[in-house]
């Protein structure tokens, strides 16, 4: 379900399993409460993923550190990273997807024209495969569904990802890779391979990953238009 990746003095940050509730659902324990569970101390969310999403996920032991993390997020200092497969020729390799998100049907989002309170995306992508492109994303706001989205707006979503698409897989193909931030005037970094999924493991992703995107935050990213 999940894997304990730094046990800190007033957080936790755990590696989520895809396709993995990250609350309690259906009479099954959520992510946060198995990790309480084990742990044997009350956990607070101050973000969180999709189920069909793996990766880093901060959760903190206090309400008190609760509430530095919440403020942190709406004031975008914490800084992610994701990793995502496609399939397809992307509308554009690189840049960014800037748009308001709207409810659609089947409990999905789409992205408008209207950029009033958007959700912002930058990204870089890299043919590994013929027919598959890695797309390594860094989100610059905290919506619903917004990296899955950006990336079916740009005609490929996400390998896997059913919701937005059509092609399955052995998983959906999209991973919460680092975490960067301040907390109480202390610098962290977390980063975390993808441990499951046969294309994220295979030689090429890896290759990709310990060479050009080990270090998201030290690349030429995209100016925004």
């Amino acid at each position: 379900m999940y894997k304990l990746v730094s046990d800190e003095t007033d957080f936790i940050v755990i590696n989520k399993a895809a396709n993995v509730h990250f609350h309690s659902q259906d009479g099954s324990a959520g992510v946060v409460a198995q990790a309480e569970a084990d742990l044997g101390i009350k956990l607070f969310a101050v973000h969180r993923l999709d189920t069909p999403t793996s990766g880093l996920i901060i959760l903190a032991k206090s309400a008190f550190a609760a509430n530095q993390f919440t403020q942190m997020f709406s004031a975008h200092q914490v800084q992610k990273y994701y990793l995502a497969l496609a399939q397809g020729k992307p509308k554009k390799k690189q840049g960014w997807v800037i748009g308001d998100m709207a409810k659609s049907r089947r409990s999905m989002y789409k992205l408008l024209r209207s950029k009033e309170n958007p959700a912002i995306t930058q990204f870089f992508s890299v043919s590994i495969e013929q027919g598959i492109r890695a797309y390594l994303l860094k989100p610059h706001s905290g919506k619903t569904h917004q990296l899955r989205v950006a990336l079916a707006s740009i005609g490929v979503p996400i390998l896997g990802d059913t919701l937005y698409g059509k092609a399955l897989s052995d998983r959906c193909y999209l991973h919460a890779y680092q975490l960067h931030f301040n907390y109480q005037g202390q610098e962290f970094s977390f980063s975390q391979f993808p441990d499951a999924g046969e294309r994220f493991l295979a030689q090429p992703m890896q290759i990709l990953l310990q060479n050009d995107w080990q270090q998201p935050n030290q690349l030429p990213w995209p100016a925004k238009p």
